[in-house]
């Protein structure tokens, strides 16, 4: 496109205005009536919704976090372990797992589940944390050796 003065330069937006409405528009695609074919009413909504989106995406970790503890907090309360009790004695038995696999081995490994759990009650009697007081018939099975009590 030749410009033959200034005014007509500055007046004349070219393909940019076309591709930067055409990428609303396309995000813009499935809304209903005119803030689907109209840029002005466009470019406010989807302004918003990936706004919202940005929101939705750091609350989807909370909840799934949220989710996570409260399934390894369930499966803990079956074996009558509390669950900061059980994160310490695995810790301390050097079982490094975060709480979704945690939540996943409760859910989907129940025996899998039982034997961390035993193995994190163990540790816990033997350290003598105070939400347990007695020994389980475990370390009979097991044997004291996988605790590493050196």
């Amino acid at each position: 496109m030749v410009f033959l003065n200034i005014p007509l330069l500055v007046r004349a937006r070219g393909p940019d205005e076309f591709w930067r409405k055409r990428r609303i528009f396309k995000l813009a695609a499935h809304y209903r009536s005119r803030t689907r074919n109209v840029y002005s009413f466009a470019i406010r909504s989807v302004h918003r919704a990936l706004a919202y989106a940005t929101k939705g995406r750091k609350l989807k970790k909370l909840d799934m976090a949220q989710l996570w503890t409260t399934r390894v907090e369930a499966g803990c309360q079956q074996y009558g372990v509390g669950l900061e009790t059980f994160k310490e004695g695995l810790t301390r038995t050097d079982i490094l797992l975060n709480k979704k696999m945690l939540a996943d081995l409760a859910i989907w490994e129940p025996r899998s589940f039982e034997a961390l759990v035993k193995i994190s009650r163990e540790r816990a009697a033997v350290e003598g944390f105070p939400d347990i007081k007695q020994r389980s018939a475990f370390n009979q099975v097991y044997g004291l050796r996988n605790l590493k009590l050196d």
